[in-house]
C-alpha cells in the first residue's frame, strides 16, 4: 500500500511541473476511441428505441470500465511482480497522466496572455479549445468568465476528483473514473443523438462526482483565506447557488471561486448555435477582469496542494492504525 502512496505523489509531482506535453501519446485519448469504436458497436447491435438505446448504452459503459480499468491493473500486477522499484515507476507515470492541473493552467494562460495583449481573436480561439459553448462572439468580457468558469468546474473532475481516486485505489481506480468522466464528456449529452445512449454513463458522472464536488468545494473555500482572497464570500455564494446549474455537481467550485475572486459567473450561453437559459452564480460586486483567470489558477493550485496533503495524511494514518 505505501508503494501506491510513493506513486500518487511522484504522479503530482510531474503533472505538477509538466503537464500534458503534446508529445505524449494520452492513454485518455485510447479511452476516448474505445468509447467511439463501443459506441459504433452498440449502436450496430440494439436496436434504435428508447429501450434499445438505454440498454446499448449500460453495456457501453461496462465494457469501456472493464477494459479501461482492467489494462492498467494488468500492467501494474506483472511490473510489480518483476519489481516494486519499476511498479512504483509505471505507476507514477500513470497516477500522472491521470491528473490535469498543469494543464488546466496552461491552456487557460493562453487565454490571459491573448487578452493581456489585447488580442482578442486569438483569446476567442484560445478559450474555444477548453470549454464548451460557442466562442465565436464573445467579447474580452466573455472570454475572461468562460475561462475563469472552466478552471472553478475542472478543478473538481480535472483535479481533485481523480486525485481523490488514486490515492484511494491507485491507477487502477483513477483509470476508472477518468473512464466515467470521458464518456460522459463524449456522450452524456440530452441531444437526440445521446439522450438514451448516454443516459447511464451520464448519471454515473454524477455518482462519483457527488463527493468530489464537495470536497473540491470546501478545499477551494479553505484556499481562499489562505490566498488572502474572501473566503467568507465564498462561503456565503456556495451556500446560495451551489444547485444554480443543470448539473448536481457542476455549481459547487464555481459558486465557490464566484465568491472568492466577489465576481458574477454562469448566465445564458449559446451551445451548438443554442441558446441555453442559466441562472447567474456569485454577486457582481466588482466587474470580472483578465487577472481574475491568474487568480482561478491560483484557486485551483491551493486547492490540489491542500487535497493532496490532507487525503495523503489520512491515508497514512489510517495505513498506521490498520498496521
Amino acid at each position: 500500500m505505501r508503494f501506491g502512496i510513493y506513486a500518487c505523489i511522484i504522479g503530482f509531482i510531474l503533472d505538477m511541473i509538466f503537464g500534458d506535453p503534446h508529445w505524449i501519446y494520452h492513454p485518455i485519448r485510447l479511452i476516448g476511441k474505445l468509447i467511439t469504436g463501443t459506441e459504433k458497436m452498440v449502436r450496430s447491435y440494439f436496436p434504435k428505441t428508447k429501450a434499445g438505446e438505454r440498454k446499448g448504452g449500460v453495456v457501453l459503459a461496462i465494457i469501456v470500465m472493464v477494459v479501461s480499468t482492467g489494462i492498467p491493473l494488468g500492467i501494474l500486477i506483472i511490473t510489480y511482480k518483476i519489481s516494486v522499484y519499476l511498479g512504483v515507476l509505471v505507476e507514477s507515470v500513470l497516477c500522472y497522466q491521470l491528473l490535469a492541473t498543469k494543464s488546466l493552467k496552461i491552456e487557460s494562460m493562453k487565454v490571459y496572455k491573448a487578452l493581456k495583449d489585447n488580442d482578442v481573436e486569438k483569446a476567442r480561439y484560445a478559450v474555444s479549445m477548453i470549454v464548451g459553448r460557442d466562442t465565436q462572439s464573445l467579447d474580452a468580457v466573455g472570454i475572461t468568465k468562460a475561462a475563469v468558469e472552466t478552471i472553478a468546474e475542472n478543478t473538481s473532475d480535472g483535479s481533485i476528483a481523480p486525485l481523490i481516486a488514486i490515492i484511494i485505489g491507485g491507477a487502477p481506480l483513477g483509470f476508472l473514473y477518468k473512464s466515467i468522466n470521458t464518456m460522459d464528456s463524449m456522450i452524456g449529452y440530452k441531444n437526440d443523438t445521446y439522450i438514451n445512449l448516454g443516459r447511464f454513463a451520464a448519471k454515473l458522472d454524477d455518482i462519483v462526482n457527488y463527493i468530489p464536488a464537495r470536497f473540491a468545494a470546501h478545499m477551494m473555500i479553505l484556499s481562499a483565506y489562505i490566498l488572502g482572497m474572501d473566503g467568507k464570500n465564498a462561503y456565503r455564494i456556495y451556500k446560495r447557488d451551489r444547485y444554480k446549474h443543470a448539473s448536481p455537481n457542476s455549481a459547487h467550485t464555481e459558486s465557490v471561486c464566484a465568491g472568492a475572486l466577489r465576481v458574477r459567473l454562469a448566465g445564458d450561453a449559446y451551445y451548438f448555435g443554442k441558446l441555453h437559459k442559466k441562472e447567474y452564480i456569485g454577486d457582481a460586486l466588482r466587474e470580472i477582469e483578465t487577472e481574475d483567470i491568474a487568480r482561478a489558477n491560483r484557486l485551483l493550485y491551493m486547492c490540489a496542494i491542500l487535497s493532496l496533503v490532507l487525503l495523503m495524511g489520512l491515508k497514512i494514518g489510517v495505513i498506521l492504525i490498520i498496521g
